[in-house]
């Protein structure tokens, strides 16, 4: 059994929750780049460049990339053999969160639903914990802007609509969405589970690199022809028009039950951020 101290757990995710919030990723960058040099519309290419200068005096001068730091979510994969010392592991997670939007003079956007009141520190954290085998803590945190969060959907469809019915919901949610999420958008599809187990396959969806296809050969073609019928919408970096509306679009599918076909969209705009970190 390892020991693995609360404080050394606190430090990781202060850390984690400004280097999210300052450096974007490198694919999230090079699709940038490939945006530039494919989209057939000025506008949109100098949209992009605006959009990457952004970026690098964010990493640069580290300061965020946007003014939503998001919500912090956390996918968590606990090694059972390893023995978490020195207080409360859930408590650590806000701790961790508390110190990072402080000390990284980040936005605090947490607040209660109805009277709106903000609690102060972005806390609490969303949290998902997984054990899994061995003795190492990896931690991956997502900040998650409100703007794009706010164009996802969750339903549940009558299993005859099919994988026709999954891919028409997706396209339609996009053409609906427009300019909302800040395009070019990273797109997270759950299918499957139940109701709330869709939504979190989407938004795990999103951890996964840009250009990375799903090892399923028949998903990974999905998600290809998925993509490229959302690009041929038309919207474009910020709403301004191209073929650049999406970066990518990744599928996650799990069994469900046989009377129910849940489905959702988790949407990302463009400041994709997500890092991670092994203890």
């Amino acid at each position: 059994m390892r020991e693995v101290s609360t404080d050394e757990i606190i430090k990781v995710i202060r850390d984690l929750c400004m280097d999210a919030n300052y450096n974007l990723g490198e694919d999230v960058l090079a699709a940038f780049d490939r945006g530039i040099k494919e989209d057939e519309s000025p506008v949109a290419a100098e949209i992009l460049e605006e959009l990457k200068e952004n970026a690098r005096i964010a990493r640069e001068e580290q300061v965020p990339i946007c003014q939503d730091c998001g919500l912090a979510v956390l996918f968590i994969e606990l090694g059972q053999e390893v023995h978490v010392t020195g207080g409360n592991f859930r408590e650590a997670v806000d701790e961790g969160v508390r110190q990072g939007y402080a000390d990284g003079y980040l936005r605090k956007s947490a607040c209660h639903p109805f009277t709106r009141k903000n609690t102060g520190d972005n806390t609490p954290a969303v949290l998902y914990v997984d054990i899994v085998p061995g003795d190492k803590i990896k931690i991956t945190i997502a900040t998650k802007g409100g703007g794009s969060e706010n164009m996802s959907r969750v339903t549940v469809m009558a299993p005859a609509m099919g994988i026709k019915g999954v891919k028409d919901f997706v396209v339609k949610r996009m053409e609906e969405a427009g300019s909302n999420p800040c395009p070019p958008t990273i797109v997270g599809v759950g299918v499957g589970g139940t109701f709330e187990r869709s939504s979190f396959l989407a938004k795990k969806a999103l951890l996964r690199e840009i250009g990375k296809r799903n090892s399923d050969p028949e998903l990974a073609e999905i998600e290809k022809e998925v993509l490229e019928r959302i690009n041929k919408l038309g919207i474009g970096p910020m709403g301004y028009g191209g073929n650049t509306t999406c970066f990518d679009v990744f599928f996650e599918v799990e069994p469900c039950h046989i009377a129910s076909l849940p489905v959702a969209v988790n949407v990302q705009c463009h400041a994709s951020r997500h890092k991670e970190a092994v203890i």
